[in-house]
């Protein structure tokens, strides 16, 4: 007899997000591998980035994704 065991999904969880000027920022946590890291999409542009960062810089960087990038 075989046994299914699941196989664990990625889980993104977004612990913030702001959205200023048409630019929106969310922080996310991985909970499978515990990296944070911070997307940035510029809805007027199109362009969009994300950039792993350290958990002790989780907020400056939320806060100032362009110097992280």
């Amino acid at each position: 007899m075989t046994t299914n065991t699941p196989t664990p999904e990625i889980e993104i969880r977004e612990l913030d997000r702001r959205t200023s000027d048409g630019v929106d920022v969310r922080l996310l946590w991985n909970s499978q591998t515990d990296r944070v890291s911070v997307l940035v999409q510029d809805e007027r542009s199109g362009e969009s980035f994300e950039v792993e960062i350290d958990s002790a810089d989780a907020l400056a960087a939320f806060w100032h994704p362009y110097t992280y990038a």
